[in-house]
């Protein structure tokens, strides 16, 4: 079931060796360490915040996660994957976001709405699926899509998700059960098998 969804993510090689190499080097001053580490990491952040808050709204979310990780670095466990760390503060952000609009501020929504239309590409059906995933995403709770976008697009490990989100592993699975179900639910609704 894991492969439902295809992952438009960069999937990089690379080693945790080099991240906590380039962490050590960041604290201590050196900028274009850091600068690597975000090379490194921008597309999957940028990724999992496009699948759990507005388009509009992706870039000043990358940008917040990262200036969030600079400042946070000196803080950062050398024990802990630097990858998982990332991405815990990409959900904080997120969750963030969504408290935020949640309590009325709807202006960045409306943001959205004035957005031009998207312009017709070669792969018509390609956008459809997209967008029917887009929209099935949007009908399940914000655990549920977290811990979907986490494990089936972005292929991060269970583990780490639990690490991410600070839950136990089996909650970890649970959700990404029930949500596997509802987005099942939600293609058979609208007549697609997968």
């Amino acid at each position: 079931m894991q492969g439902f969804i295809v992952s438009t993510a960069f999937h990089e090689s690379l080693p945790e060796s080099d991240d906590s190499h380039l962490v050590q080097q960041s604290l201590h001053g050196d900028a274009q360490s850091f600068r690597l580490l975000y090379r490194r990491h921008e597309k999957r952040v940028r990724t999992i915040l496009y699948q759990l808050c507005d388009a509009s709204v992706l870039d000043d979310l990358v940008q917040d996660v990262f200036l969030r990780a600079w400042r946070g670095l000196p803080k950062f466990r050398q024990t802990a994957k630097f990858s998982t760390w990332l991405y815990r503060i990409a959900w904080n952000v997120a969750s963030d976001y969504r408290q935020s609009a949640a309590r009325g501020r709807t202006q960045l929504q409306e943001l959205t709405k004035q957005a031009p239309m998207r312009q017709e590409s070669p792969d018509v059906m390609h956008l459809h699926y997209q967008d029917l995933v887009q929209r099935g995403l949007n009908e399940l709770s914000a655990a549920h899509r977290t811990v979907l976008v986490l494990h089936d697009l972005e292929e991060v490990p269970q583990k780490d998700i639990a690490e991410i989100l600070e839950i136990p592993v089996g909650t970890v699975k649970s959700r990404l059960f029930h949500a596997r179900a509802a987005m099942r639910q939600f293609f058979d609704h609208e007549g697609v098998q997968i």
